[in-house]
């Protein structure tokens, strides 16, 4: 399966999270929610401080989002720093979150290698979701 691939059958459905989101517009967290926001899909938000970004309510980890998000969560980007993104990984695992979308910056080869060993479909190494949606940055 090409990047492409992943990334289309990352898209075809959410809802979707977003794992680093933050309140300021200039960081990549939050362009990334936003970008979600601009094209009209169902994306929440986590955060271990905050309680809104962008209007929507955080979740002050993935698993309390789980637990409010009827069906659950089926995409999920990661914009953490590798090591957080590495427990993210196991955390996901654990809620039946199989699709991850580890932005530019937040892969790290133990990352990778954990959620392939958990079988999960990952899209990494290749653009970043703002790139693949063509976000506009107002």
């Amino acid at each position: 399966m090409t990047i492409h691939d992943k990334i289309a059958d990352f898209l075809k459905a959410g809802p979707f999270a977003v794992v680093g989101a933050s309140t300021q517009r200039d960081k990549y967290g939050n362009k990334v929610l936003r970008c979600y926001l601009q094209h009209g899909l169902d994306v929440h938000c986590v955060h271990p401080k905050e309680t809104t970004i962008e209007g929507l309510t955080c979740a002050p980890s993935l698993t309390a989002l789980a637990a409010r998000v009827p069906g659950g969560i089926r995409g999920l980007s990661i914009i953490t720093p590798p090591p957080v993104t590495e427990i993210i990984v196991e955390e996901a695992a654990k809620l039946g979150i199989r699709r991850l979308w580890m932005q530019p910056g937040a892969e790290s080869p133990a990352a990778l290698a954990r959620a392939d060993e958990l079988g999960l479909d990952v899209v990494a190494g290749g653009p970043c979701l703002l790139v693949a949606l063509g976000f506009r940055d107002i």
